[in-house]
C-alpha cells in the first residue's frame, strides 16, 4: 500500500489515505496495538449486513484498513434515504443486548456482556462505568445514580434488541451514494432509540427529513421524543470523561430532565 496523504491524527490514531497496488483507495487508522481495531471491525461488518458501510480490507492488532468513501454534499433525499436505511438496519436485529466482541468508544473500553433487559444493559454496562470514571462531585453522582434507578419506569415499552451504530453522531455519518455511509461505530445490540438521541444530541443536516422517514419505515413507541434525554446521558457522560468540565452542566441539565420523565 502506498500512501498519499495525511489526514492527521484523531484520539491517538494515525489517519491517512492511500492506494493500494490494485489502484483501490483505503483509509487506514493506525496506533498503538488494541482489541479496538478488531471491534471497530467486528461493528463494521455486523452492520455491514443491513446498511452502508466501508469494507473492511485489513485489521491488525496496531491498524485497520477500509476502502475509501467518496463523499458529498447531503440533501433531502439522501436524508429521507438514510432514515430508511437506519431503520432497516435497526429491524435486522440482535441476538441480545450487547456484543460478542470488545466494546470501545473513542478509546474508552466498554463492557458487552450481556444483560436481560435493555434498562439494566444500558444502566450497568453504560451510565454507571463511565459515572465512575467521569469524577463528578458526589451530589452529581448521587443524581445520575437516582436516574439511573428510574430507568425501568421512564424506559418506554420494551423492544427487541436492536442493531445499532452505537456512536451515532454525525462525524460517523459519510454522505456518499445518494444516502448516510455509517463509519467509526460502537456497534451492538441496543435500543433502537439511541441511535436517534445521538444524531439529535449534535446535529445532522435535514435531521428532521431522517426521522421522518425513519418513522415511515419503522413509526417509533410513543413518548419516543421525551425519552431522548435518557439516551443522550451515556454519550455525554463519554465526554465529560474525554473532555472534561465543559460538558457538566449538558449533562446534568440531561440527568434533571430524565428524573423529571
Amino acid at each position: 500500500m502506498r500512501f498519499t496523504e495525511d489526514l492527521g491524527s484523531s484520539h491517538g490514531w494515525r489517519l491517512r489515505r492511500g492506494v493500494l497496488d490494485d489502484g483501490r483507495e483505503v483509509f487506514a487508522k493506525s496506533g498503538a496495538a488494541s482489541e479496538l481495531f478488531a471491534s471497530e471491525a467486528a461493528g463494521l461488518r455486523w452492520l455491514g449486513e443491513a446498511a452502508a458501510v466501508p469494507e473492511v480490507i485489513e485489521v491488525g492488532p496496531d491498524r485497520l484498513v477500509l476502502s475509501w468513501v467518496r463523499q458529498e454534499r447531503p440533501d433531502a433525499a439522501a436524508a429521507e434515504r438514510f432514515g430508511r436505511s437506519l431503520a432497516r438496519m435497526h429491524r435486522a436485529g440482535a441476538p441480545g443486548f450487547g456484543a460478542p466482541w470488545a466494546g470501545f468508544i473513542a478509546e474508552l473500553p466498554m463492557d458487552n456482556a450481556p444483560c436481560a433487559g435493555w434498562p439494566a444493559f444500558y444502566g450497568e454496562r453504560r451510565v454507571l462505568p463511565f459515572l465512575r470514571l467521569a469524577r463528578l462531585p458526589a451530589a452529581d453522582v448521587a443524581l445520575v445514580e437516582r436516574a439511573v434507578g428510574r430507568f425501568a419506569d421512564v424506559a418506554g415499552p420494551a423492544e427487541p434488541p436492536a442493531r445499532i451504530h452505537g456512536d451515532l453522531w454525525s462525524g460517523n455519518v459519510l454522505w456518499s451514494g445518494g444516502d448516510g455511509v455509517l463509519i467509526d461505530p460502537a456497534a451492538h445490540g441496543g435500543h433502537r432509540e439511541t441511535d436517534l438521541a445521538m444524531l439529535e444530541l449534535f446535529g445532522l443536516p435535514y435531521l428532521d427529513r431522517v426521522l421522518g422517514a425513519y418513522r415511515e419505515e419503522w413509526p417509533l413507541a410513543r413518548g419516543w421524543r421525551e425519552r431522548v434525554p435518557l439516551h443522550q446521558l451515556h454519550p455525554l457522560l463519554v465526554h465529560v470523561v474525554l473532555y472534561g468540565e465543559s460538558y457538566r452542566e449538558s449533562l446534568m441539565s440531561t440527568v434533571r430532565r430524565v428524573l423529571a420523565l
